[in-house]
């Protein structure tokens, strides 16, 4: 098995975060320092930052790792770096290690999905699966139709590239709806501001089948199993 999978199966990091520790020689395998690429077997020893790492297992009829919904509120920032005040990890506070899939800026408020399989993080946010992403979003000045169909239309350029096509609607006479399949750093605010607008308040509400729907800010809940499924369809254990 890769090093960097086995680290993530173990709840540790995700493969990417793995790499890295790997890179900063914080990771061992039987006592050596280990490379990136290295293959592990059974019986090896890895650990990190001196800390020995044993893959997940589940019992009977339970989860291997841990999915969960959380209504991320504003000023909490989207990182696992346990220096950074405000971080997503220590504000959850869960027993198991776990990492936020994807991002929501830190003023940014809503839907964020987190787990401790840092092997289905990439395949959620791969490009081609055009996941969708649902915002509510408040401005400083009244919503127009031209407004609208300018988010929508796409082209906008953004961190060198440009916005793919959206769909928007009206949330009231200063606010508004807009589906996005891109996630493109602070996109819906760069977005509004190409059309003059400030965005005061952003709220996710939707990522992919998944929706926030009662969950007060600072709440969390378990994915159900038809949620993981439609998410990550190709996996085999959850």
């Amino acid at each position: 098995m890769r090093l960097n999978k086995f680290i993530s199966d173990s709840g540790a990091a995700s493969r990417r975060e793995a790499d890295r520790l790997v890179s900063e020689g914080r990771v061992t395998v039987n006592g050596q320092r280990a490379r990136i690429g290295a293959e592990v077997g059974e019986g090896d020893e890895v650990r990190i930052d001196g800390e020995p790492l044993r893959a997940r297992t589940a019992a009977p009829g339970k989860r291997r790792h841990v999915y969960i919904a959380l209504n991320k509120p504003a000023g909490i920032t989207c990182t696992t770096e346990a220096t950074v005040s405000g971080n997503i990890v220590e504000f959850v506070g869960h027993e198991q290690r776990i990492f936020p899939i994807g991002r929501l800026d830190k003023d940014s408020e809503g839907l964020i999905l987190l787990t401790s399989n840092g092997d289905i993080v990439n395949r959620i946010l791969r490009a081609e699966h055009r996941l969708e992403k649902e915002y509510l979003a408040a401005v400083n000045h009244r919503v127009t139709d031209e407004f609208l169909r300018g988010m929508a239309r796409g082209g906008i350029p953004m961190h060198g590239q440009r916005t793919l096509p959206a769909r928007t609607g009206k949330h009231g006479p200063m606010g508004f709806r807009i589906v996005l399949v891109q996630g493109l750093n602070r996109q819906v605010r760069l977005m509004a501001a190409h059309f003059g607008y400030r965005v005061k308040r952003l709220l996710r509400v939707r990522i992919g089948n998944v929706r926030l729907g009662h969950l007060k800010p600072g709440q969390w809940r378990n994915l159900t199993d038809a949620e993981l499924r439609a998410l990550v369809p190709e996996q085999a254990e959850w």
